[in-house]
């Protein structure tokens, strides 16, 4: 447990909000695609940015599958909201292992995104199964979470060094299936 001073309270956090390291979410008014992680429980690793361990791609990917038409650096993760995307992560929990997923559709309904993005098929496939759903493929699945039809990328940690995404050579053509779907292709959203 910790004291933690905050805003002119103090608050006692117990062990398990300690080693629970979640980022704000990320998402301006209107987005088209909010793209959701992982943040595991059990993760000591203190982050300050979305997608910043070193050979993680989905800075790369997101330039070059053209829903952003410049490179974004990790810290620079807030200008995500001038191109409609929003940032998030599915919180989980691993003794017993659990999913926050009524968080995550709550947040998704109240921020209406056409499209919900699974950054891996491990993030998706939690939400499937806590949602009771079929655990999806690659690509658009056939299902929603809240308002959101889901898609499924590739991993973009720099551990997913596979040869084969569901019958392509790399994760780009299915980034680039993402930015066709959205409409926003190289488009800036709301605000320049």
């Amino acid at each position: 447990m910790r004291v933690v001073y905050w805003g002119g309270r103090v608050r006692v956090e117990s062990d398990w909000e300690v080693r629970v390291q979640v980022l704000d979410d990320i998402v301006g008014p209107d987005p088209v695609v909010v793209f959701c992680g992982l943040a595991g429980a059990e993760s000591t690793k203190v982050r300050d940015h979305y997608y910043e361990t070193p050979g993680n791609s989905f800075w790369e990917s997101l330039h070059r599958s053209g829903l952003s038409p410049w490179r974004l650096r990790p810290e620079e993760d807030h200008r995500v909201v001038e191109l409609g995307i929003g940032l998030t992560d599915l919180v989980g929990h691993w003794d017993p292992r659990w999913v926050e997923i009524d968080a995550l559709v709550a947040r998704v309904e109240r921020w209406s995104p056409e499209w919900l993005a699974f950054t891996s098929k491990a993030v998706a496939h939690e939400a499937a199964r806590a949602l009771g759903v079929r655990r999806p493929g690659l690509g658009p699945a056939d299902w929603y979470l809240g308002p959101a039809q889901v898609f499924v990328l590739p991993g973009v940690s720099g551990a997913n060094q596979r040869h084969d995404y569901d019958g392509r050579p790399d994760r780009l053509s299915w980034w680039r299936d993402l930015a066709a779907l959205t409409g926003c292709a190289g488009e800036g959203h709301g605000g320049g």
